[in-house]
């Protein structure tokens, strides 16, 4: 059968966050050592490891691209899953540990920020790169999630390429507004409000990771397919003259763009052992009509294997 399209959607959002974090990077940790702010310099270590997962994120899709082989018959596509987990263990060890510990550093021993202009001038540069690969990630999800309500759809998204970037860049955009409360409070005489942004970005990193991994790890374990297509799936069998009961649909997700199928009917007792096997081949190529994403179909008689379930018991 004929391989899953490539992920070009989601290759675009993870090539447009890994620029901007890049350059966000450099040019935060430049302020952070003109200045000496301690929530700057945390939010250049987030940027730093969202350089990173965004290139895991690369590794997973090429990995994940891989033509079927005698060792992985139904392909590598889960090998983006589980770059995808990685990432988020990068995120909560990296991302969110590190600036914890840096913000609780800071409360304990509070140092003065200089040039805060400095800060607020990098900060506002951030938030248009920022700005700029999430709306590229959030036009690709907003074209896969069609009218499914947005946190629904966060949650029953495949294609972690596209949500990690979203959750990344989503909480980029936070932290640098909670950055920049930080680096103010500064200012205004509060030498803890440094310290204390970079313990709640790290919180805010923390909860995101926690996220990621807990979704991540849903895909790796076998995650079926949206219960829409199911039904669809289901529907068109019920269609069919032949078919005298759909006894059963299963699903899995082989990658974010590839579903193996399996589907148990009860046929017509009319129906020669010949035609149920024609009937069979047709069904393989009517389920894949219903969704482009089904790459792997099987198809079994219900009665066949009632009888097989009697001989084995």
């Amino acid at each position: 059968m004929a391989s899953a399209p490539k992920t070009s959607g989601s290759h675009k959002v993870v090539f447009a966050a890994l620029a901007g974090n890049l350059a966000i990077a450099v040019t935060k940790f430049v302020a952070a050592l003109l200045t000496g702010s301690s929530a700057m310099l945390t939010e250049a270590i987030h940027s730093t490891v969202d350089t990173g997962n965004q290139g895991l994120l690369l590794l997973g899709l090429a990995r994940a691209g891989r033509p079927p082989s005698q060792t992985h018959p139904f392909g590598y596509g889960m090998e983006l899953y589980f770059w995808s987990f990685v990432v988020s263990l990068m995120i909560f060890a990296l991302g969110g540990a590190v600036s914890v510990y840096q913000g609780v550093h800071k409360i304990l021993e509070p140092e003065a920020i200089d040039r805060a202009w400095i800060n607020f001038l990098v900060i506002g540069l951030a938030v248009l790169f920022e700005g700029g690969s999430f709306l590229v990630a959030w036009r690709e999800f907003k074209t896969v999630r069609g009218d499914i309500p947005f946190f629904r759809a966060l949650k029953g998204s495949k294609d972690p390429s596209i949500f990690a970037v979203l959750l990344e860049d989503g909480a980029a955009l936070l932290g640098l507004a909670i950055a920049a409360l930080g680096v103010a409070g500064s200012v205004a005489g509060l030498a803890w409000a440094d310290g204390a942004a970079s313990v709640a970005i790290g919180v805010l990193l923390v909860l995101v990771a926690v996220f990621l991994a807990n979704e991540t790890r849903s895909l790796l374990t076998g995650e079926a397919a949206a219960p829409r297509v199911v039904q669809a799936v289901r529907e068109a069998l019920a269609r069919d003259p032949r078919v005298e009961n759909v006894t059963e649909v299963l699903s899995m997700h082989l990658g974010p763009r590839e579903i193996l199928l399996g589907v148990t009917l009860d046929f017509h007792d009319a129906l020669t052992a010949g035609q149920i096997e024609d009937a069979a081949d047709e069904f393989a190529a009517l389920i894949q009509g219903v969704d482009a994403r089904i790459t792997r179909v099987f198809v079994r008689s219900g009665r066949a294997r009632a009888a097989y379930e009697r001989r084995a018991g």
